[in-house]
Order: C-alpha cells, then sequence, then structure tokens
C-alpha cells in the first residue's frame, strides 16, 4: 500500500514510518524543511516538500495515495492561541482529506485522544471506543472536547465513502525517545520544586501505553479498519496519578508529596496543568483488541520507568 503521512518526524510518527515500512508499505512523508526531509529519509520514507497550510497540496497526496495517516498537528499555533486555534487549523486538513478520498474506500487514519471524549469523569466508567467525542460546549470542564470536532469530522468521513477512523492516543505516550511529553514535564516539575506533587489522594486514574504500541495500532486500522470506529491506544487502563509520582520520586530519589486544591493552580505546583490532572480517564481497550487484533506488546508504564532512561545520569 502506498501510504502518505503526516507529523511523521513527531514523537509518534517516527514510530509509525518504520512500522508500515518494515510490513511491506510504502511511504510518503510530508516534510516542511530539510532537517524533517533528512530525517524521513533516514526512516526509509520518500519525501513530499510542503506544509499543512497547503490544502490543495494535501488533497493531491492523498488521491495519490492508498491511504493516510494523519498525526501532524499545528504546533506552532500553541503560544498564540492554545489548543483551539490547533484544532481549528486541523479542521480544514482532514475535510481536504475527505474530498480527494471521497467514495474510494482508501483509509483515513487521524490521531486523536483519550482526554478528548471525556466520558469517565461523567459515566463513572472507563471511556470505551463505543463512546462518541462530546459536543463542543458541553457543561462539563476540564478535558480537551475542543479537539472533538476534529475527531468527529474524521469518523463522519466514513458517510462520504472514506474508511476513516479515529486512534485515541492515551494520555501518557512513553518510549525511549520521549524528550517534551507529559512524563518530562511532570520530571521538570519534580526537579525543579524539589519532590515529586499528586493532586490531592492522588487516587484520579491516567491512562497509558508504549508509543512502538501506538505505531501498531495505526498500522492495524490502516490495514483492515472499519469504516467510521474510534480505536483507543491504551495499554495501562487506568493508573493512580499517586503511583506515578511515587515513581518519579523514587528515580530522582524525592519524596511523592500530595499538593491541596488551593496550591494546585498558578502560580501553584501545578500551574496552568492543574485543570488536566485533577482528571479521572480511565479508558478500555476491549473493542480495539477483538476487532482488530492489537495486542501491546512493549512494558508498561511503571516498568517503563524503572529503565531510566527518562533520568538524568549520575
Amino acid at each position: 500500500m502506498r501510504v502518505f503521512v503526516t507529523g511523521g518526524t513527531g514523537h509518534t510518527g517516527s514510530y509509525i514510518v518504520p512500522e508500515l515500512i518494515a510490513a511491506g508499505h510504502e511511504v510518503t512523508g510530508l516534510a516542511r524543511s530539510d532537517t524533517a526531509a533528512a530525517a524521513l529519509s533516514a526512516l526509509g520514507a520518500k519525501v513530499r516538500r510542503g506544509d499543512l497550510e497547503d490544502l490543495d497540496g494535501l488533497k493531491e497526496a492523498a488521491a495519490d495515495s492508498d491511504g493516510v495517516v494523519h498525526v501532524a498537528h499545528r504546533q506552532d499555533l500553541l503560544p498564540s492561541g492554545g489548543i483551539d486555534a490547533v484544532a481549528a487549523a486541523e479542521l480544514p486538513v482532514v475535510l481536504a482529506y475527505g474530498e480527494a478520498l471521497a467514495g474510494t474506500g482508501k483509509p483515513l487514519v487521524a490521531a486523536g485522544s483519550i482526554g478528548s471524549p471525556g466520558n469517565g469523569p461523567i459515566l463513572g466508567r472507563p471511556a470505551t471506543e463505543d463512546d462518541p467525542a462530546l459536543p463542543v460546549g458541553d457543561e462539563h470542564k476540564g478535558t480537551l472536547r475542543v479537539r472533538n470536532v476534529v475527531e468527529t469530522a474524521v469518523v463522519g468521513l466514513a458517510e462520504r465513502g472514506v474508511r476513516s477512523s479515529v486512534v485515541r492516543i492515551a494520555n501518557i505516550a512513553h518510549s525511549t525517545t520521549d524528550r517534551a511529553g507529559f512524563l518530562p514535564t511532570l520530571i521538570a516539575l519534580a526537579q525543579e520544586k524539589g519532590f515529586a506533587g499528586y493532586p490531592g489522594d492522588g487516587t484520579n486514574l491516567w491512562n497509558a501505553v508504549h508509543v512502538r504500541d501506538v505505531a501498531s495500532l495505526f498500522r492495524l486500522a490502516l490495514e483492515k479498519g472499519p469504516a467510521g470506529k474510534y480505536w483507543h491506544a491504551v495499554a495501562d487502563g487506568g493508573i493512580r496519578l499517586r503511583e506515578i509520582a511515587e515513581a518519579l520520586g523514587g528515580r530522582l530519589h524525592l519524596p511523592a508529596v500530595s499538593i491541596p486544591a488551593d496550591e494546585l493552580m498558578v502560580p501553584g505546583y501545578f500551574g496552568f496543568l492543574a485543570n488536566i490532572v485533577t482528571q479521572d480517564y480511565p479508558a478500555s481497550n476491549l473493542i480495539t483488541r477483538r476487532t482488530l487484533g492489537w495486542e501491546p506488546t512493549q512494558p508498561g508504564l511503571l516498568a517503563g520507568l524503572e529503565n531510566g532512561h527518562y533520568f538524568p545520569r549520575g
């Protein structure tokens, strides 16, 4: 299969590209710079120069392919407009793919987030793949539902003859090459403050997955995933945040400390992350495993932290 991939040099994409190539697919990656082009070539992919703002170019690339994997985002918009701006810029991209692939039955697999549905705190149970993304503007706060309009648009393309699906990636995607994710942020906070903090009693649940397992799920969704589905890239369905803080503290030789509610916000311990770290995000992967035959094979989060690659030597 000739696969067009965006975000192929990012944390997730840099695992997806070699996963697809190892399975016999021909990969063309989008590159907006010489550095990105060189990185894609080093992974074994062909290179198409361009960026996410060139919708005509994206449509042409999608039409020339047998399938699309979309994991790129306009991260450059975060400082000025936040996640709202990133999502707003992504919507026309996925709709452009829809125009190019309509009526073909070709696959489009886009990255989503387990945090987006927000069903865990509301339903009182782990979120499943059958739970739809909640509408933007829902009265429940603190989740990442601003992205839901994008995920809903991708899944909706199934009605236009696109074999579209969304891979909802766990809140913590860990690997030996993770340099800017949630764990490095928590580690930096602990080093700065002198202790590893967790909110309240720390019993709220977070989910996690190794990025190599994420890559294998993208491949399976591309190869055989039915249209109009959500998939859960989740290996650890619910780990208490206190356990994560204790694991980080143990590796850093720092105590794990509960942070009272009135000390969570800016300029408190977690700052702008306070609304996120207090949430519950339990999630199930049962439908994904049964439908696609996906089985995570990499170390779980706590075992991965024991490997030590997140921590300074010495």
